[in-house]
């Protein structure tokens, strides 16, 4: 009977918190639509409404659930997070926006301080014809046709709590828009920096980049912010790849091992179009990222490479889903992570063949390298073909690093702390080397050294 009553009570007390949380959350949602005005009248509100109460139906996730089953979110469900409705105006040297800058390249850059667009910090260039480069809160003014054509049709607010949660808060974000024919020579930079608060604070930073037929753009999203803040990006990114287009995109998040990152990278690619997505990341308590790629026309092809290290107790997931919705498509796709002290991985890859999807290629790889013997990998990668005439693989490894290939090393002379950190270099360089964008690919370089350095003082402490 006692035990019984112990669980009774437990679900009322979880009951109990859940209500409390759902009125912190409701009443920062009704702040934001006092601060609409007109807005709030707009069919983007109403969506913002049916998101908001889709979140409050499901809550966060658990992991009861199966998609959240290796990643315990009940760390950022009991925080109260602020939402920053308001942008602030921090200067670039404060900011430090020069060291996330690309030293020698023409690079349009938007600068986004706390999920709000600082125009004063960013740096846009001459333009081809009917490109726009901007920020979403604009755009959803000046292009509202536009925007409300593509915005939440990738990104389905009722497939994932922390997207319903995004569409619940849309305010601001990157919006690019490139027509027919466009080539865009230079990459085109996403700033994304956290600042101190005073309190725990959550922002919803929302990317809409559509791409006509025929184009080529390189983009990169960085995500940074100061050491020893507590807080949380929930970012959702819709992007569009054009007929015959090219589009290059790296995400690179190293953001403080205090905070808390939930990624959405939703894409929709066309006839014949090319994509590479690359991964990269180092920082968080807690981070989440998911990629979906559609490969709604023939002929379209698909790379994603992802590279993850954590140390201490950090937890960073990686969940990708390729859909072959056509025939004749191709994807690759490689995901490495190197963990140590008591850090958690998990790589959860699916690939989709539709019954229709026939000469179907695909390919993908999970690797992952554990530095000690108290770091852990859930790794699960997953096929689903309802195709018949398809070439698919897909494969996992977890080991740590091969101590004959150490004692070779050691037998030429190298000390055996810089033979492990040159295997362990070795191990993420092919990921790193994928990056498109020279200047970055230096910076994640010299920040994996930085990487190697930490785990190794921290071991020997």
């Amino acid at each position: 009977m006692s035990e019984k009553r112990s669980v009774s009570t437990m679900m009322a007390t979880r009951r109990q918190s859940n209500d409390e949380q759902m009125r912190w959350y409701q009443g920062s949602f009704d702040r934001l639509e006092k601060g609409l005005n007109g807005g709030s009248k707009s069919a983007l509100h109403a969506l913002r409404r049916t998101a908001f109460e889709h979140f409050k139906e499901t809550g966060f996730p658990t992991t009861r659930d199966e998609e959240w089953r290796f990643t315990n979110v009940a760390s950022i469900a009991k925080i109260n997070f602020e939402p920053a409705l308001e942008p602030s105006a921090p200067t670039a040297d404060e900011l430090d926006v020069h060291r996330w800058s690309f030293d020698g390249m023409k690079t349009n850059r938007l600068v986004f301080v706390n999920g709000h667009y600082m125009s004063k910090l960013s740096s846009i260039h001459a333009l081809p014809g009917g490109v726009r480069l901007g920020s979403l809160a604009a755009a959803l003014r000046s292009d509202t046709v536009l925007v409300e054509q593509h915005i939440t049709r990738y990104a389905r607010f009722d497939t994932n709590p922390f997207t319903a949660l995004s569409t619940a808060f849309i305010q601001d974000g990157a919006f690019i828009f490139v027509p027919d024919n466009t080539i865009l020579a230079e990459p085109v930079q996403l700033l994304f920096y956290a600042t101190d608060g005073n309190d725990p604070f959550v922002v919803h930073p929302r990317n809409l980049i559509v791409t006509g037929r025929n184009c080529r753009l390189s983009i990169v999203e960085t995500y940074v912010g100061h050491k020893g803040n507590s807080y949380m990006t929930n970012v959702v990114t819709e992007m569009v790849a054009g007929e015959n287009t090219v589009v290059e995109h790296d995400k690179f998040q190293t953001e403080s091992l205090q905070s808390f990152h939930i990624g959405s990278t939703h894409i929709q690619m066309h006839r014949n179009s090319v994509l590479t997505s690359n991964s990269i990341a180092l920082g968080g308590s807690i981070v989440r990222n998911t990629i979906v790629a559609v490969l709604a026309g023939e002929g379209a092809e698909c790379t994603l490479n992802g590279l993850s290290l954590t140390t201490g107790r950090q937890l960073i997931a990686n969940h990708t889903t390729i859909d072959h919705a056509s025939g004749n498509c191709a994807s690759r796709e490689l995901y490495k992570a190197i963990l140590d002290g008591k850090s958690h991985g998990v790589f959860n890859g699916k690939i989709y063949v539709r019954k229709d999807a026939q000469k179907t290629d695909a390919k993908q790889t999970n690797k992952t390298l554990l530095l000690s013997d108290e770091a852990t990998i859930d790794t699960k990668p997953q096929l689903e073909i309802f195709a018949d005439d398809v070439k698919c693989t897909h494969g996992a490894t977890v080991g740590q690093l091969d101590e004959e290939q150490v004692f070779y090393l050691r037998s030429r002379g190298i000390g055996e702390t810089d033979a492990r950190d040159l295997l362990t270099f070795a191990f993420a360089s092919d990921i790193i080397a994928k990056v498109h964008v020279a200047p970055l690919r230096a910076q994640l370089e010299s920040l994996l050294h930085g990487y190697l350095h930490h785990g190794r003082v921290t071991r020997e402490a």
